[in-house]
């Protein structure tokens, strides 16, 4: 493949540091492999002394596999790898670490659950609470940020210091590093032994790296000491790309480069091999809103006048029923269901939808498999309040809802593997304001049982004060009770079709196994049939033929919770991934009101230029 202007300069670049802005599909992975063989052979560089850093395995493996195909098959001894692997190698040579020595994912994950059971947090135990602290942790260590200088987003500081050093203690005791520490020793290492590193820099004379958009302050310092003295540094990236703050990844990293090396040459690679007009356009008019950026005008390959649309729709079931049939529309037209991506902000922003492709009968494939509504504790709670209604006497489904909200009745009055509740007033008859409770208790029960799942879920909330109940919980724990509403809206949403509680927890079985499916063949997730279900971060670095940028509205993209000027900028940069993933067909979806609550337009609609419809 003949290389544009750009690309050429970019491979041919002289010794020396330089800086190449990849606009999406400008063909960088193209550009790096052509600048080693390049360096190989035009320049003479021994093959062992070149370096290539990508942030994940397959990306070194797909670049790896690129560049033997480029040289005809022929196996060159050329370093690709991850940071870490990289870290690693200089780690096991000079420390004698084995793989062995490393912290499992799963390792770190119960680590974390423990930590918290040992502390006083009180907060229901979830999985994406765990997944959240463990980034925190990472970026804290990324950052060399003190944990009593840092405050934590997702609990109490003081919650987060303890689960901190219990975490810290655990790796103690069980001799293991985590990928942060790989990191932090492989620094100390580097800036106390000259020797090792003169050896390190000698062996990587010649470093390339891709993404670089999402390196951390560590992975910076440590880079920058390999590729001294020379500084042949060649690193590639798109600061309109950078949406990895939350682990720790700093784009003014790569805005401050020229800074650090004021002799870099910059490249840009400027022409869009992958869209049409219309999204290279659209995409060009939203990022151009934000400041802290590289001023980049970059133009389309490509021909043709499919528009970019934006669709207006009353709610989210009007919303899922119109996508589902421009899906199948799309299908019918030969777009192979593979070739088409639906993208939220949040992977709980499918939930409704996965929900509904069931039922369509449209085969789907999660990339980042939505979290269990139905194994939620709030669901839980929920369900069970419908099952005693239903008669269940147990004493187990009393003692989960009987303080939820808080009736102040005690677990000591529930003695017996079965619950009487003529027994339970008698007991605390001598307490009228508790035997009250248990009078208005069984009135909800009765009233309950006479309900269908949507009206019931709706009597518990506001009935019986369990959205009360939500909010007090969430604000004793520093948690935003708006998450959890959501989570009822949906919940209460998803009862609507139903009759019954048989057949509603029938479903929920149902919805259980097809979400575990998903979970085995996530693997797999390029072989299996169906339509791609991606968040916004997971979409990057892919492409479609057709993008459904799902929920586009103010409190979802950009989030309720953006509200610096920073991270508006990094929402706009995610928003700008997911529409940049579109090759020929981009649909902008929106409600009008979610969950019977008015919603707005995004306004990244109308930065892209895009006209937003009138009711």
């Amino acid at each position: 493949m003949p290389l544009n202007e750009a690309q050429a300069r970019a491979v041919r670049a002289s010794d020396g540091p330089a800086i190449v802005l990849a606009g999406p599909g400008s063909g960088k992975t193209l550009v790096i492999t052509r600048r080693i063989r390049y360096l190989v052979e035009q320049r003479k560089v021994p093959p062992q002394h070149i370096l290539v850093i990508t942030f994940t395995r397959a990306a070194a493996g797909e670049m790896q596999e690129r560049f033997q195909a480029l040289m005809g098959g022929k196996e060159l001894p050329v370093h690709f790898g991850t940071f870490h692997s990289i870290f690693f190698r200089i780690l096991r040579l000079a420390y004698h670490y084995t793989a062995g020595d490393i912290l499992k994912n799963e390792q770190r994950m119960q680590i974390l659950r423990d930590a918290l059971r040992r502390t006083d947090w009180e907060g229901e135990e979830e999985e994406d609470l765990l997944l959240r602290l463990s980034s925190e942790i990472s970026a804290l260590k990324g950052d060399l940020i003190a944990p009593e200088n840092y405050y934590s987003a997702n609990c109490p500081a003081e919650v987060f210091r303890q689960v901190r050093s219990f975490y810290d203690e655990a790796l103690q005791q069980l001799g293991k590093i985590d990928f942060d520490d790989m990191m932090r020793l492989t620094y100390e290492l580097l800036r106390e032994r000259k020797d090792i590193l003169q050896a390190w820099q000698g062996q990587f004379r010649y470093i390339l790296v891709d993404e670089f958009q999402d390196i951390n302050r560590l992975q910076y310092e440590i880079l920058r000491m390999l590729a001294a003295p020379q500084d042949n540094l060649f690193v590639v990236g798109d600061d309109d790309q950078s949406i990895y703050r939350f682990r720790g990844a700093k784009p003014e990293i790569m805005l401050g480069f020229p800074r650090d090396y004021p002799q870099a040459q910059q490249i840009l690679l400027d022409v869009n091999y992958r869209s049409v007009p219309a999204v290279v356009k659209a995409a060009g008019r939203l990022i151009e809103k934000n400041t802290a950026r590289y001023a980049k005008a970059i133009r389309p390959a490509r021909t043709g006048d499919l528009p970019v649309e934006a669709c207006a729709y009353a709610d989210l079931g009007e919303e899922n029923d119109a996508v589902i049939r421009r899906i199948a529309a799309l299908h019918r037209q030969g777009v192979p269901y593979e070739k088409i991506a639906l993208l939220y902000r949040t992977n709980a922003g499918p939930r409704v939808m996965a929900e509904q492709l069931m039922r369509a009968g449209i085969p789907f494939q999660m990339a980042d498999v939505a979290p269990n509504l139905y194994d939620h504790w709030i669901t839980a709670d929920v369900v069970t309040y419908m099952l005693i209604a239903a008669g269940s006497r147990a004493r187990g489904d009393f003692l989960r809802i009987i303080n939820r909200p808080k009736r102040f009745i005690p677990r000591s009055a529930f003695p017996d593997p079965e619950v009487d509740l003529d027994a339970l007033r008698a007991s605390l008859s001598d307490r009228d304001w508790m035997a009250d409770r248990v009078d208005r208790l069984k009135y909800d029960i009765r009233m309950l049982s006479k309900m269908r799942p949507w009206a019931a879920v709706n009597y518990i909330r506001r009935g019986i004060g369990y959205e009360d109940y939500i909010k007090e919980y969430a604000e004793a724990r520093h948690l935003p009770a708006e998450d959890l509403l959501l989570m009822l809206d949906e919940l209460q949403e998803s009862a609507r079709p139903f009759g019954t509680l048989a057949a509603w927890m029938e479903h929920m079985q149902e919805y259980t196994r097809e979400l575990e499916e998903q979970r085995k063949s996530a693997k797999d997730a390029g072989r299996r049939e169906g339509i791609r279900i991606l968040t916004m971060h997971a979409a990057k670095g892919l492409e479609y033929t057709a993008v459904f940028v799902m929920d586009a509205n103010e409190g979802i993209t950009p989030h309720r919770r953006a509200v610096l000027d920073a991270d508006l900028e990094e929402e706009r940069r995610l928003f700008y991934v997911a529409v940049t993933r579109a090759r020929s067909k981009l649909y902008i979806c929106w409600v009008r009101e979610r969950f019977h609550r008015e919603a707005l337009p995004s306004r990244f609609i109308q930065e892209m230029g895009l006209e937003v419809p009138k009711e």
